[in-house]
């Protein structure tokens, strides 16, 4: 029942926003729909309000990164129609430089979900009342989710007993320990190797 129920709204979506709708497809029983940056607040506007759809409720905003792809970011939000029992994902791509318009006015629980993919993505939200960083320190630097990301970070924070005060300071490590040896492991690593070697000549 829950699958005829996609299947007939995906036939609603696809009549009353023709023009507006990239791409839909039921997969794994949820409804994807693609769409554009300049369509997503129509598209949003028609499930919330719609009297077939009612999908009254935001769940989240999830950002992906494909540094690899012209039009980099995806950005999907997850609606849920309590009515109806179902969700809905909303897909749109867009290039890094782009700029999305927010949903706030729309979904006020949008507010901080996109405070949140600012931080994480820097991807920057048009129409937004408060856009800051929600999750890491006002003077962070970067943006954690990208892929391009440093694994430590740019900076560091420690206590400076020198200052009496937490200081800010760019990341330095130690780059001797970095030695990584992809030998079989049923031969050994390389330094085993050459441990046992010295081993066998002082025997000898």
């Amino acid at each position: 029942m829950e699958l005829k129920n996609l299947i007939n709204l995906e036939k609603l979506i696809n009549s009353e926003l023709a023009n507006k709708i990239v791409n839909s497809k039921i997969e794994n029983e949820e409804l994807l729909i693609t769409t554009t940056k300049e369509n997503l607040e129509g598209v949003i506007k028609f499930l919330k309000n719609n009297e077939k759809s009612k999908f009254r409720q935001l769940i989240d905003i999830a950002g992906v990164d494909y540094p690899e792809e012209e039009k980099r970011f995806n950005l999907i939000y997850l609606m849920l129609s309590h009515e109806n029992n179902m969700r809905v994902k909303i897909l749109i791509s867009f290039e890094i430089e782009n700029k999305i318009p927010s949903i706030t006015k729309i979904f006020p629980s949008a507010n901080w979900m996109e405070r949140e993919v600012f931080d994480m993505y820097g991807v920057k939200f048009i129409g937004h009342p408060d856009l800051r960083r929600i999750l890491t320190d006002y003077n962070f630097k970067g943006h954690p989710l990208r892929k391009d990301f440093p694994l430590t970070g740019f900076n560091e924070v420690r206590y400076s007993e020198k200052e009496k005060k937490v200081i800010y300071e760019e990341v330095k490590l130690e780059q001797n320990y970095r030695n990584f040896d992809f030998s079989s492991p049923w031969e050994g690593t390389k330094y085993m190797k050459e441990i046992n070697d010295k081993k066998h000549d002082k025997k000898n």
